[in-house]
């Protein structure tokens, strides 16, 4: 099962190949849904997750950003697992074929994660960590950058709620010029994509999302863009509900919030950056 190159072809569906395959999904699977996050280019994006609806094939995306993803999966068989990738420059498809010198590396991961490169819709490497997360319960996601000569290091952290403690996922090095965080963006996705996985519904609320700049200031994700690939089924939602953004899609939704292309604004609050990062993010 490709799971990399699905999650590449949603953040990739505003082009115009990618869009068409989009297209010809209608009927077979559900409309991937986003909410694209404007902010200022950052060393750390943290986001907040709860799932509240999910089927088998299905990918939450927590923090998206130019470069890679981060989220948990629900596979075909049931099995659930987070997954953290970042992509290297090139149009290649092979992974084999990317310069030495261009690819992603990996300068490490946490225990119990798992590392290998990708290919497919883009190349670069991926990291997959076993753990079964559960409906209704809060999840909490980091992503730091750093610039090392003209690559950006690029970590993530998963919080367990039930053990109190951060998962760190790999830690990825990959050509970028020096760039850092930007482009934030969550989805919900059906990767089974059979038909039936059309007819069971997929929802995710979002909330507290942050972004720390390099100088040290903390900006709110304080408004989100509801956009979608090119698939035309309608039945999909987006908007505010206890405070927090939500997407949803599949089954019998329909387009009760924000409208499709549009902002939704998170209300006004007296929410503080987190607290209880992990150690090595907060370095």
């Amino acid at each position: 099962m490709k799971l990399h190159c699905i999650a590449v072809m949603v953040l990739l569906s505003f082009a115009a190949g990618v869009a068409g395959a989009s297209e010809r999904l209608t009927g077979i699977a559900c409309r991937s849904v986003h909410l694209q996050y404007p902010g200022p280019e950052s060393v750390l994006f943290y986001n907040e997750m709860t799932v509240k609806k999910s089927a088998p094939g299905s990918y939450f995306m927590a923090c998206g950003f130019g470069g890679g993803y981060f989220g948990i999966q629900q596979l075909a068989d049931d099995r659930k697992l987070v997954l953290f990738s970042v992509w290297e420059p090139g149009n290649q498809n092979d992974p084999n074929v990317t310069p030495e010198d261009r690819r992603v590396k990996e300068l490490g991961h946490g225990e119990g994660v798992r590392v290998k490169r990708f290919g497919g819709e883009g190349t670069g490497g991926q990291s997959f960590y076993d753990f079964d997360w559960k409906l209704g319960t809060t999840y909490r996601f980091v992503v730091t950058a750093r610039v090392d000569e003209g690559r950006t290091i690029y970590t993530g952290y998963f919080h367990i709620p039930e053990q109190e403690r951060w998962q760190q996922m790999a830690v990825f090095s990959t050509p970028t010029n020096g760039r850092l965080l930007r482009g934030y963006n969550s989805f919900v996705e059906d990767f089974r994509r059979n038909r039936d996985s059309t007819t069971h519904t997929r929802k995710a609320a979002y909330g507290n999302g942050w972004v720390q700049t390099a100088e040290g200031d903390w900006h709110p994700l304080a408004t989100a863009k509801f956009t979608a690939d090119s698939n035309r089924s309608t039945n999909i939602d987006a908007g505010l509900a206890d405070g927090r953004y939500f997407l949803a899609t599949g089954g019998d939704i329909s387009n009760e919030g924000v409208p499709l292309w549009k902002n939704v604004d998170a209300p006004e609050s007296e929410a503080k950056p987190p607290q209880n990062l992990p150690k090595q993010a907060a370095e």
